[in-house]
């Protein structure tokens, strides 16, 4: 078999794991700079640029991803049918510049940051949560009431 007929048919039955690895995009200098990585996994709300294609130069963030494609699509571009329909454009991933990231997920920011995101301190609760041990302490003080209303 052919190399390049082989590579395509290792992309086109590649796993989940794997089309995910494959939706990476470079990140812009001073993100470079200040999480020391060349490129990043493109998610959900994160600001790009299109470096390539017909949108090239267009800023916006991305609305969808889609592993099938490898590739997202971003709002405000869009395409017309003859009908006037529009249609989201999917743009492939090593297409893109990330210039800002989604800080929704912190586990991903701790990875970007180098560090190991479940060896970090967990968050203590407040005095308005409650933990785990209150409600079995009261059940404990049920089960003493109720012997002694049998008593």
């Amino acid at each position: 078999m052919k190399p390049t007929k082989m590579r395509n048919n290792m992309i086109f039955r590649a796993t989940f794991q794997t089309r995910s690895k494959q939706l990476g995009s470079t990140l812009s200098k001073d993100l470079r700079k200040k999480y020391g990585k060349r490129s990043v996994r493109a998610i959900e709300g994160d600001s790009v640029t299109i470096l390539r294609g017909e949108f090239k130069g267009v800023e916006g963030k991305i609305s969808k991803v889609s592993t099938q494609k490898s590739s997202v699509a971003i709002d405000g571009v869009k395409k017309e049918k003859t009908k006037g329909d529009k249609f989201d454009v999917y743009i492939h991933t090593s297409n893109l510049l990330v210039t800002s990231l989604s800080t929704d997920d912190k586990w991903r920011i701790l990875k970007l940051e180098g560090k190991n995101p479940s060896k970090q301190p967990k968050v203590t609760p407040t005095k308005d949560t409650p933990t785990k041990e209150e409600p079995k302490e009261t059940k404990v003080e049920e089960k003493n009431e109720k012997k002694e209303d049998e008593n």
